[in-house]
């Protein structure tokens, strides 16, 4: 019976050796990856601490050796100065702010307006042509925006809708559609089409059943394509610099070209700046994170 007693034990005791050195195994591999995950967040955040630190020194202070993140006078007077009428570098700001928000809200409105029949359309039917159809709009990602300026810009001045609302967010479709499309169709393709059969039984047209149905089930993808496209749409520089030439047209990022001048360069009041404009992008993805999240790991995976 002792005999028995320690064959026992020495099992217990060898699977409990083992079962400590998986243990040990995976703290280990949590470790690393929390270390790195840390590293690799540190080294994102970094430009970003870099500029609100630049933002709220004083301009004596930004060429001041050695260079600190941390301010020794810290000051809110640079938000102050780019916003306000009165000074120069914040007489047109809320005209600049006024345009990005028109253009940017009206990009992602149409993105995804135009972007989720087109996806549908590519998920649910088959017509000749689909596949070289589908190809094309990618293919569009495949070349950078600068390429397109030039047909772009002869474009619109032959329709006469450069340096005007329309012209530039029918530009920045250009670059929106895409994607968005693409994002909408794999999230299209994860909805079962036995919902829209019992749609349409229940006496609903396809129509009917797209907008009823599909689309709620869609929220996701619907508020993941909206970030992107307002992102893009907010950030974006060489169209508005193109498109967009009068000072009643300019829009925020071609705004802050003139924080720059032939002999001095306001560096306090380009970040501060640049901080503003990050405000309402950081609000509208905090707000929708988790449907852009959502629709990222569910609706893209069958593109």
């Amino acid at each position: 019976m002792s005999a028995v007693s320690q064959s026992s034990h020495a099992s217990v005791q060898r699977a409990s050796g083992r079962l400590s050195a998986r243990t040990r195994r995976s703290i280990v591999r949590l470790t690393i990856i929390y270390v790195c995950t840390t590293i690799l967040a540190l080294f994102a955040a970094l430009p970003m601490v870099w500029m609100f630190s630049t933002a709220v020194k004083p301009r004596a202070e930004v060429f001041r050796e050695p260079t600190t993140i941390i301010p020794s006078n810290a000051t809110w007077d640079n938000f102050i100065r780019v916003v306000q009428p009165t000074s120069t570098s914040g007489r047109y700001f809320g005209t600049y702010f006024l345009n990005s928000t028109i253009v940017s809200v009206s990009s992602a409105f149409l993105s995804v307006v135009v972007a989720a029949p087109a996806a549908y359309a590519f998920s649910r039917f088959r017509f000749p042509g689909k596949s070289p159809a589908y190809f094309a709009v990618l293919a569009r990602n495949m070349f950078p925006l600068i390429v397109f300026l030039v047909p772009l810009f002869s474009l619109m001045t032959s329709l006469r809708l450069t340096n005007t609302y329309p012209g530039l967010i029918l530009a920045y479709l250009t670059f929106t559609l895409p994607l968005s499309i693409w994002l909408l169709k794999g999230f299209f393709d994860a909805i079962p089409p036995e919902l829209e059969r019992a749609a349409r039984i229940d006496g609903c047209t396809r129509f009917g059943a797209f907008i009823r149905v599909i689309l709620p089930l869609t929220t996701p993808g619907l508020a993941a394509t909206a970030i992107y496209s307002f992102i893009q749409a907010w950030n974006e520089f060489p169209y508005a610099l193109n498109l967009a030439y009068s000072t009643q047209m300019r829009t925020l990022p071609v705004g802050m070209t003139f924080f720059f001048s032939e002999n001095q360069s306001d560096w306090t009041g380009l970040m501060a700046t640049a901080v503003i404009i990050s405000i309402p992008v950081v609000i509208i993805f905090m707000i929708l994170q988790r449907y852009f999240i959502s629709a990222l790991t569910q609706g893209a995976v069958k593109a």
